[in-house]
């Protein structure tokens, strides 16, 4: 690809093209993470990381790698990348890497990471493909953190709870508690909750695509008022 559109790149990765929204992909950390906007938000980092180090690193070594061993070579660059990233939410966010557990480690078998490995960075140049990657993982973070929203203030009344596991002491002040006194919807935070959320993200943005496809549409389609019409001469 010789010319790389970062407007495309932007669009595709939030909106017509989001991994977890239009490729549904890596659904099972996206079930069990997203109980609280703040797990869901650090699995979104650590996932969007790793793709953008990912793409940029298979840019890099594109050119150098034969056809017959580039899928091994890209699934061991990914592998390298996650336990570097798992090392350092290890030691620097303990407690933050004990809640996401096995989920960190398992961004390895995220098909996310391997298909835009593949489609895009193995084809394009470093910069648009950490791009590529890092706009990607956003996607997949704004609809983890929007999910995990959803779901936590059905579940607990709350928002943002424990933020400090990924903020530190100054992220105790970001939790707001919506309803007080609240009993819980427990089938909010277990994964029934999760699929039935992702559901109606998913059914909402399709509502959305139909009506701008509709107003498209009845732009290009001129009224019969607006046809001229033809006189004999």
């Amino acid at each position: 690809m010789s010319q790389v559109s970062y407007t495309a790149l932007t669009r595709e990765g939030l909106w017509t093209n989001n991994p977890a929204l239009v490729q549904v992909l890596g659904l099972c950390p996206l079930m069990a993470v997203t109980n609280t906007a703040v797990s869901g938000l650090g699995l979104g980092l650590a996932t969007a990381t790793v793709i953008m180090l990912t793409n940029g690193i298979i840019s890099a070594i594109r050119s150098h790698t034969r056809p017959e061993i580039r899928v091994p070579a890209f699934m061991m660059v990914i592998a390298c990348v996650v336990t570097g990233i798992e090392l350092a939410m290890n030691a620097w966010l303990h407690e933050l890497y004990q809640v996401l557990g096995i989920f960190i480690a398992l961004i390895s078998t995220n098909c996310t990471v391997l298909a835009r490995g593949e489609a895009f960075a193995s084809k394009n140049k470093v910069l648009p493909s950490m791009y590529d990657g890092f706009i990607m993982g956003m996607g997949l973070t704004l609809v983890l953190i929007t999910l995990g929203s959803m779901r936590e203030l059905l579940g607990t009344g709350t928002l943002f709870a424990n933020a400090n596991l990924l903020f530190g002491e100054a992220g105790r002040a970001l939790t707001i508690k919506v309803i007080d006194d609240y009993r819980g919807f427990l089938v909010a935070i277990l994964p029934p909750g999760g699929f039935l959320g992702l559901g109606l993200l998913i059914a909402l943005k399709n509502v959305i695509n139909t009506r701008r496809q509709r107003k498209a549409q009845a732009v290009k389609t001129p009224s019969p008022a607006a046809v001229p019409e033809l006189t004999p001469a």
